[in-house]
């Protein structure tokens, strides 16, 4: 089994850091998620309108009552703001 090793990792040199790793041994971050979290406290109103209205929900006993407006309003208020971040890092 070959390993591929990050020879321009922080703190080694070449030849260093043989059989320390590969490239599946390494832990990616999907920057997606990660600004998804830093986009949701701009998305406050979104999310608050979206909590009422699921305690609205919970108090109906038809079961004709749903929130989807309210929850996709407030992904969209997130994608919005991700969207341009995300972009310029693929870029």
């Amino acid at each position: 089994m070959t390993s591929l090793h990050l020879a321009s990792r922080a703190g080694e040199g070449e030849g260093e850091g043989e059989g320390r790793g590969s490239w599946a041994d390494e832990e990616l971050v999907d920057p997606k998620k990660y600004l998804e979290e830093r986009c949701k406290p701009q998305c406050v109103k979104p999310l608050y309108e979206y909590e009422k209205c699921v305690k609205r929900v919970e108090k109906d006993d038809t079961g004709h009552k749903h929130c989807t407006g309210q929850y996709f309003d407030y992904w969209s208020c997130i994608d919005k703001c991700v969207a341009p971040k995300l972009l310029e890092k693929l870029k």
